[in-house]
């Protein structure tokens, strides 16, 4: 999971500082949460949609990172369980998975407008991603603005 490591970008402009990794491979997860904190990042991790919905109901968080296809509640269906009791969290998520060409997933990615972070995941990859989904919420905010 090393390679060259992108900046996380100006503290200033973070938008993401909290968030909840959400993947049933908790030793993946680890790593995930390891990785972020290391780039001043507050990760908490949650090893099933049930589980994360208790957090998402305690906790004040910035982004989702969730995988998509977990046992019990795929991510998902774990967005449409996020929509009904915390729908202003749903702009913030990232989906981890494995199947780019798979048309279902694709067309659930277009429908939310999500941000895919497709696996293998790398520490510049998941970097990347959160800064994109950073600037997305940077742009909406200014576009509220405006």
């Amino acid at each position: 999971m090393s390679d060259a490591t992108p900046t996380c970008g100006d503290a200033s402009n973070r938008r993401i500082r909290t968030i909840l990794m959400v993947d049933d491979d908790l030793e993946l997860a680890m790593i995930y949460k390891e990785l972020l904190g290391s780039q001043g990042y507050t990760v908490t991790v949650a090893p099933n949609g049930a589980e994360a919905l208790k957090i998402i109901m305690k906790q004040d968080l910035d982004a989702i990172v969730c995988d998509m296809l977990m046992p019990h509640m795929a991510g998902d269906m774990f967005y449409l369980a996020v929509e009904r009791v915390k729908p202003n969290l749903c702009k913030r998520f990232i989906f981890v998975t494995a199947y780019d060409s798979n048309p279902r997933i694709s067309e659930f990615f277009k429908k939310v407008k999500a941000v895919p972070l497709y696996k293998p995941v790398t520490h510049s990859k998941m970097l990347v991603t959160l800064n994109i989904l950073n600037q997305r919420l940077l742009d909406e905010e200014k576009n509220a603005r405006a």
